[in-house]
């Protein structure tokens, strides 16, 4: 397949699956069940964090992790108490844990208290063509307060070799355009150009049998060689092929 050849197949599947039909099987509705812009970003960075394993569990998780913090995520982390963290205390997805939330739960409030808000914290720390860096000083600023030591393995580190799948998921939704209805385009201070894809297991079988991607594993490199590829591909909105890719991944077993 040639490089114009392979653009006009992945664009063909983009438009397929860049559509709100997929949201009905996707984690991505549980921020679309808000309109206040605070309210989309939490349930957003909550959504993706927890999302990995089963979808549907995912799903079902995101859902009574919203229950739990009222329908009103931003006002539930700017006026909690200490009493209101105990009744998150109970959750659990896979290995994150309401030990995790209630840090969590904290720091976004530490966040928006004191840093601007999830928006400003990268937006701060952002390069021209990458994330990346942004993603580990975003990191460093969400456990500037005390921590179990436990609960930082729930945000990736790019600078420590990771692909930073979630976040990189997360940043694709607050970033691109919602011309789709399926992204939302609410932080204006960013570029979809400066995006990576969410490597993940499928996407990236799929960009190695597609000749995008050489190496092997899931990481940091692997995320560097395929945003390579991407950009030369659509050097404007080079992770728009996340859905291509895992579209081919998950709904055609490719």
């Amino acid at each position: 397949m040639t490089q114009s050849e392979l653009k006009e197949f992945l664009d063909e599947k983009v438009e397929q699956y860049n559509h709100p039909r997929f949201l009905e099987d996707d984690p991505l509705q549980i921020p679309h069940r808000f309109s206040k812009k605070e309210d989309i970003e939490i349930s957003g960075f909550l959504t993706a964090t927890i999302a990995w394993g089963n979808r549907k569990s995912i799903i079902n998780n995101s859902s009574r992790l919203m229950e739990l913090l009222d329908n009103a995520p931003h006002d539930f982390v700017i006026n909690h108490t200490e009493n209101d963290l105990e009744k998150l205390a109970p959750f659990v997805h896979r290995t994150f844990n309401g030990l995790d939330l209630g840090y969590f739960i904290g720091s976004l409030k530490n966040i928006y208290e004191n840093h601007g808000g999830l928006e400003a914290v990268f937006r701060k720390n952002q390069e021209k063509d990458s994330m990346q860096s942004a993603i580990s000083k975003f990191k460093e600023v969400f456990f500037e307060l005390p921590h179990l030591t436990r609960t930082t393995k729930h945000i990736s580190d790019p600078n420590k070799g990771s692909a930073a799948k979630r976040i990189n998921m997360f940043l694709r939704w607050m970033v691109r355009d919602n011309s789709t209805g399926v992204d939302f385009g609410i932080w204006k201070d960013l570029h979809p150009s400066q995006l990576s894809c969410p490597l993940d297991v499928h996407s990236g079988n799929v960009a190695r049998k597609l000749k995008l991607l050489q190496r092997k594993q899931n990481d940091a490199k692997a995320l560097l060689e395929l945003d390579k590829k991407l950009r030369k591909l659509d050097p404007n909105d080079p992770v728009k092929y996340d859905f291509a890719l895992f579209g081919l991944g998950v709904f055609e077993r490719f």
